[in-house]
Order: structure tokens, then C-alpha cells, then sequence
């Protein structure tokens, strides 16, 4: 079996988090800019500008997220981070009312993104990148990580749009589901 490691990315794992955005879905135009940004911001950037935001992230502390490798060859990708810094939530109509917390409480963080390479999908990667982002939270002083994931039983969903995450993974995990999110999605937290 090969060996499955976790690490906070690093500007060191640049070419790794590339090459896991290249292996399928909006990763290479996205950059995981997509929660850091409003809509409006977002559609007007061009993805050299994305790229070159997200290659900043990558040197700062605490990381922007968490990357997994397996047998050494970069397998996924999950961001997290405080909920404040991931402007898009403040914006997110209906997100005040279902959080049971404050949206400008910096003790609260949220994930916002999986990116997993077609060639790893099924094989429990999203359930692992999800430990990996709850001890990350948990040892930067997160006291409630929050997520926003899709549930595939009630409304099929493309891959694509699975990048948030699934409902049953994140029960599964030990979070708590909060209150819908528009049709779709839910809002799930974990005290930490």
C-alpha cells in the first residue's frame, strides 16, 4: 500500500497543487480563488491574476489549506482557512441565517474547496483531505470549522460541482448539519 501523507502547502508545493488542478475540473482557471473573492471580483480577474493571488497565499502562515500525496505523487487538495478571509461567505445570500455563528467571528473556519485529480476520485481522498483540514483548523486556533457541501441523494450533482465537498462525507466525519443553504447545499459544523 502506498504510503498517504498530509502536509499545510508551502510555496514549496507549487508544481504539486498545479499538476493536482490540471487532473480535472475548474482547478487551472480557479486557482481555489473562487471563495477568496466576491462574484463580481471574481468573473473580472483574469487567471494569471488568480494564479499569481494563490502563489502568494502559499508562502503565508497559517497555510491556506492542506495538500495530500499518495506514494509521493500529489492526490488532493483542500482549502480551509478562517471564514473572514474567505470573502465570498460574507456575500453568500442566506449564510447569516443558517450559521449558528457570527460571520465576523475569526475563531470559525470554513471549508471552501476540494480539488481531487480524476484519477484519485473513489478512493476515500475527500474523507482524508477533511481530517487533514479539521487538525490544520485545530492546531491555528480554530474553535468551529463550518463547511458548505452539496447532498448528492436529494439532487444529482456533477463532479464539478462536488468541489465543495459531500454531505455524508462530512457527517460521517462528525459534523453537525445546521441548516440548508439555498437548494443544495447545507451547512455543517464541527466544534473543535
Amino acid at each position: 500500500m502506498p504510503t498517504i501523507t498530509t502536509t499545510p502547502i508551502t510555496a514549496d508545493h507549487w508544481d504539486d497543487v498545479q499538476e493536482i488542478f490540471a487532473g480535472g475540473g475548474d482547478g487551472p482557471s480557479c486557482q481555489c480563488m473562487w471563495p477568496m473573492l466576491r462574484q463580481v471580483d471574481f468573473s473580472r480577474t483574469p487567471t494569471d491574476e488568480l494564479t499569481d493571488s494563490f502563489r502568494s497565499e502559499t508562502a503565508t502562515t497559517p497555510a491556506p489549506g492542506v495538500i495530500l500525496h499518495v506514494g509521493g505523487e500529489p492526490a488532493g487538495w483542500v482549502r480551509v482557512g478562517p471564514r473572514l478571509t474567505q470573502k465570498r461567505l460574507a456575500h453568500t445570500r442566506g449564510l447569516a441565517e443558517a450559521s449558528a455563528e457570527p460571520l465576523d467571528d475569526e475563531a470559525v473556519w470554513a471549508i471552501t474547496c476540494f480539488s481531487i485529480p480524476r484519477n484519485h476520485r473513489g478512493t476515500g481522498i475527500m474523507s482524508l483531505l477533511l481530517d487533514a483540514a479539521v487538525a490544520h483548523a485545530r492546531e491555528n486556533g480554530a474553535r468551529v470549522v463550518e463547511a458548505y457541501p452539496r447532498d448528492p441523494a436529494r439532487r444529482k450533482a456533477s463532479s464539478n460541482e462536488l468541489f465543495v465537498g459531500t454531505l455524508a462525507t462530512f457527517t460521517r466525519a462528525g459534523f453537525e448539519v445546521v441548516a440548508p443553504l439555498g437548494a443544495y447545499k447545507q451547512v455543517v459544523q464541527l466544534a473543535l
